[in-house]
């Protein structure tokens, strides 16, 4: 998290952002006003910078902190090489897939998502928007909320989302997905949703952004900056599948009778076109 915004910090976070890099061992037993003094800023900076992290305090971050320094083994994100073997491959692929839900699941705030799965349960339409391979989200949280009987839209048409957004009402949700927050068309569309007075969701990587700006509740995915060869951003394509699942299971558990019979009518319908269809 920290080396992931080091880069976007004011001066006097950054200075503290990286002693904590530098000396994590140390960072833990100081107070905030003596990081504070061995990072030549403040108690107040340290506290910034807990809520430029979107952390709930101090003692938050040295909790994270002490979390990571007890990992024993950290392989991190291992790039392929030109005319890579297939047992390598596989190898490589498998521990980034790991890393990245291992980070996900780490930066996810329960309170938050808590607070995401009730828009979600109580909503009387649910707009996902995606663009590129983010529309590919979009359109699989679209596919499972359809399953239990939600009334959903996903998109990767801007215009498309804009029309639907403009025509909607403060019972929505809308849910930007965008892996950098950075996606120009995905911002102003939950900017147009909040005008409509409906709830705003985002869906990004770790940290602040055009996206996150417009959202009333804030999901991260992995901060981690992916290999090189992204191969149709592989690693934030799995962590965003993971949270789109753990909002699914959440919501479908709080209304899990009617869930069951959701599926068990969506099952029969699809086993009776296909059956058809054989006969055919």
């Amino acid at each position: 998290m920290l080396t992931e915004m080091l880069p976007s910090l004011p001066p006097s976070e950054k200075k503290i952002a990286a002693f904590i890099i530098e000396q994590p061992e140390e960072a833990i037993k100081l107070t905030a006003q003596e990081l504070g003094r061995r990072s030549d800023t403040s108690g107040a900076a340290v506290i910034r910078l807990c809520k430029s992290l979107d952390l709930k305090g101090f003692q938050d971050l040295k909790f994270r902190i002490a979390g990571d320094l007890q990992k024993t083994t950290n392989e991190g994100f291992r790039d392929i090489r030109p005319d890579e073997g297939l047992q390598s491959i596989i190898e490589k692929m498998t521990t980034n897939s790991i890393q990245t839900i291992k980070e996900t699941a780490e930066l996810l705030q329960i309170d938050e998502l808590e607070k995401a799965v009730q828009l979600l349960l109580h909503a009387k339409k649910i707009h996902f928007i995606g663009v590129g391979a983010s529309g590919i989200i979009a359109k699989d949280a679209q596919q499972k909320f359809l399953r239990i009987n939600k009334t959903v839209h996903a998109f990767s048409d801007i215009h498309m989302a804009a029309t639907l957004v403009a025509n909607g009402d403060e019972d929505d949700v809308v849910v930007g997905i965008s892996f950098s927050g950075e996606t120009n068309e995905v911002a102003k569309v939950l900017e147009l949703a909040k005008q409509k007075n409906m709830k705003t969701i985002s869906l990004t990587r770790y940290g602040s952004s055009k996206v996150t700006e417009q959202a009333d509740i804030r999901l991260y995915t992995s901060a981690t900056r992916e290999p090189t060869f992204r191969s149709g951003a592989t690693s934030s394509r799995i962590g965003q599948l993971q949270v789109i699942d753990i909002l699914f299971m959440r919501v479908a558990t709080l209304k899990y009778d009617e869930t069951v019979e959701y599926i068990d009518v969506t099952r029969d319908a699809i086993n009776f076109i296909t059956q058809n269809g054989k006969k055919k």
